[in-house]
């Protein structure tokens, strides 16, 4: 018998995983199933699971009990099929469960792709819950499959990021310091600041964090103006006008980023939480403005008002073909199959112990 094997995680501890074997669903009238062939595994799942409640990750594909199912990108195939406009061997990019497959009821169906109409994610952002079809899409490209799987989500968040502070006038700020600068959602954001900047009337610094031992590699990419190591917080001029951009989660480097400007501080943007573990620690009393979580849909939806759908995905175009560029000459992409393999990839991001130079591909299918 077909089964869907889905993996899935303890809410409070996510090093505890299980797997879920099931029978495949009978699709009904207006159903679609999809095979899940492959999909990518990067700090930003970590994020999901550590914002799962707080950002309503965990209720896109619910789970028993006390359990979560991480969300992933990735590509599937329709394999069944009771739904006008949708073919068997049609393939779709989108946001899917970390699972074999899934079943979907497409609305709004078109030519580029439909929006999963089942009744639980409705409350949900339609950002996540659109799957656009590889046959019309603007940026997909069979051998790029893999950058796209990486790279499209992070860059995605880049892109708003780049955009929102841009259209806050960078909120007055004369340098903006990132913190986990050797994450793929960071240098996304490091490249757009760059590229953009000459088109710009503010002038900015891009100031790099990272650890020690990713120094080397992160000075290497030309994105930022500076890198230092979180050690070297406190080098930093205090009396420049700054944003922070935390991508790392980690409370006492929050802290001593607040502490360090103070009043000087105009922006605080939380973004990620790779570091899941280090949350806590930030101190009570925090000096400067108070943290704002940055919830990337919400950007998306101003412009996609702003810009019409169509506008959005050019402008997003325009500049991902130069990005997957620039990382095509550094990244390795290291593709893993089977249920244990992509336990062992899930725990090793978890740990933090990765290679940013490395970006990895799985797929739960033997």
């Amino acid at each position: 018998m077909l089964t869907n094997t889905t993996l899935t995680v303890n809410k409070i501890d996510y090093s505890k995983t299980t797997l879920v074997e099931q029978g495949l669903p009978t699709i009904g009238k207006g159903q679609v199933l999809l095979k899940v062939s492959e999909f990518s595994l990067t700090a930003n799942n970590v994020t999901y699971a550590a914002m799962g409640d707080f950002l309503k990750y965990w209720e896109f594909f619910p789970a028993a009990e006390g359990d979560g199912i991480i969300p992933v990108w990735g590509f599937a195939q329709v394999i069944a099929s009771d739904c006008d406009g949708i073919a068997i061997g049609e393939k779709f990019y989108g946001y899917y469960p970390m699972a074999t497959h899934l079943l979907v009821e497409p609305t709004q169906v078109s030519a580029s792709s439909f929006v999963d109409g089942v009744a639980h994610r409705q409350p949900l952002s339609i950002i996540y819950n659109q799957y656009i079809r590889c046959s019309h899409d603007p940026l997909y490209q069979a051998e790029t499959e893999a950058l796209q799987m990486l790279l499209r989500p992070l860059f995605t968040t880049s892109f708003l990021l780049d955009d929102f502070f841009a259209d806050n006038q960078f909120f007055g700020s004369e340098q903006l310091v990132l913190t986990s600068a050797s994450s793929k959602t960071a240098l996304g954001m490091a490249f757009l600041l760059n590229h953009n900047r000459t088109s710009r009337p503010e002038n900015y610094q891009i100031i790099g964090l990272t650890s020690e031992s990713n120094r080397a590699f992160v000075e290497d990419l030309g994105c930022y103006d500076r890198v230092l190591s979180y050690d070297e917080i406190e080098t930093l001029d205090a009396g420049i006008k700054t944003s922070v951009v935390d991508f790392a989660g980690n409370g006492q480097v929050l802290g001593r980023l607040h502490q360090h400007f103070s009043t000087m501080l105009q922006y605080s943007c939380l973004v990620g939480a790779s570091h899941w573990d280090q949350r806590a620690g930030m101190p009570a009393d925090l000096a400067g403005p108070q943290p704002i979580m940055f919830f990337a849909p919400s950007q998306a939806e101003k412009r996609l008002k702003n810009w019409g759908g169509a506008q959005f995905q050019q402008n997003l175009a325009a500049v991902w073909g130069l990005f997957t560029e620039f990382v095509d000459g550094w990244i390795d992409v290291e593709r893993h199959t089977g249920t244990e393999a992509t336990n062992e990839v899930y725990q090793q991001l978890l740990s933090g112990s990765f290679n940013p130079k490395v970006g990895y591909i799985v797929s739960l299918s033997d």
